[in-house]
């Protein structure tokens, strides 16, 4: 039996018989004799072999026209075509056709925790790559920690961070590090005099220290909160009620800085605290109303005695006066009369005497 084969540009044919490769067939036309199968391969696309690579390495001529790829257990390749990215090999043995396309391979190992390999970020977008990839983001109002196994690495500034994807445990754990508002609210406090009484107190800080706060500290919020509600409550407890509300705009200077030591311990800054509300219960608001109504009054009557005692004096001077000065005495007969004059119709005064004393006369009768 004669076959005759013609094998184009850019195509290879293997000649088998009995399934052995005895023969390649580069461009040409050929004559086969015998039984023999010919197997025509186009070089643009890979080689898929029909039996086990190894065997077929063996011809040289055949070795000598393929790109051998091999891809251990723990690796990955990413595989480029002419510069275009193509696909991702996994674990095994490739065999691609030499000269027709450019083929690269960039081979990375995916048994590590950091991505080393030079290995552009838009190829980690790809979707094809992301399956293998861990990707983590760090906030540019944040900082974050690294964790691998559990264990803390290092401190990460803002930014996007790629892992290979394995069974090694990797955790980004993010913290805010902008001003933070704090409310302590509805705390029921006893005075040094046993009365009751409610505060909302709040304290602005900031997160100095990402590593004191979460590595060396468990939820240094919740201590944070802690911290302040016990000094508030050291201070209220050794004050009076009446020396505590004289005392309300200095509670806020002396918790800070009875604070301070602790509060740095825990990594954090604190830039303000104070008081909104300080909220008396019923029965203390009618008490203290009541005070403040007697202390009103009071202070309206201890008024009106200074005015009374103020008009008295000046009387006696006026009267002083008078007795010193005739022409006083007479400017004042004058405005006398002239204040009754708008009040009265008529009034009649005989002769030059004393008008004073007329006018006493007309009133008494």
């Amino acid at each position: 039996m004669i076959k005759r084969i013609t094998i184009k540009a850019y195509q290879v044919g293997l000649v088998f018989e009995n399934r052995k490769l005895i023969a390649v067939l580069e461009e040409g036309k050929f004559w086969i004799w015998g039984n023999k199968e010919v197997m025509i391969y186009e070089m643009k696309s890979s080689f898929v072999a029909p039996v086990e690579l190894n065997i077929l390495l063996q011809n040289e001529t055949l070795a000598s026209l393929l790109d051998i790829v091999e891809i251990a257990d723990n690796e990955i390749a990413l595989y480029f075509v002419n510069g275009i990215f193509k696909e991702v090999l996994t674990t095994g043995r490739y065999a691609f056709w030499k000269g027709y396309m450019d083929h690269t391979f960039i081979k990375a190992d995916t048994s590590k925790v950091h991505i080393t390999e030079q290995i552009a970020i838009n190829m980690l977008e790809n979707p094809k790559v992301r399956v293998y990839i861990r990707k983590f983001h760090v906030a540019n109002f944040e900082k974050g920690l690294l964790f691998v196994n559990g264990a803390f690495v290092k401190e990460l500034a803002s930014g996007t961070y790629y892992f290979w994807n394995n069974t090694i445990s990797v955790e980004i754990k993010n913290v805010d590090i902008r001003k933070q508002q704090m409310e302590i609210s509805g705390q029921e406090l006893l005075t040094k005099d046993k009365a009751t009484l409610r505060i909302n107190f709040f304290a602005s800080y900031t997160v100095t220290d990402v590593v004191k706060a979460l590595v060396n500290n468990k939820d240094f919020e919740k201590q944070l909160y802690v911290t302040m509600q016990l000094a508030l409550r050291a201070f209220v407890s050794v004050y009076t009620l009446d020396e505590l509300l004289s005392k309300k705009d200095t509670i806020a200077e002396v918790i800070l800085e009875e604070t301070t030591t602790k509060i740095a311990d825990l990594g954090l800054q604190v830039f303000a605290v104070g008081i909104r509300d300080v909220i008396l219960p019923g029965d203390m608001k009618e008490i203290m109303n009541q005070v403040l109504v007697a202390e009103k009054k009071a202070q309206a009557n201890s008024i009106m005695r200074r005015e009374e005692t103020a008009s008295t004096r000046s009387l006696l001077n006026t009267a002083k006066l008078m007795e010193e000065n005739e022409m006083l005495w007479k400017l004042k007969e004058m405005e006398y009369v002239e204040k009754i004059a708008d009040r009265i119709g008529e009034i009649t005064i005989s002769g030059s005497g004393n008008i004073i004393g007329q006018l006493k006369e007309i009133f008494v009768k």
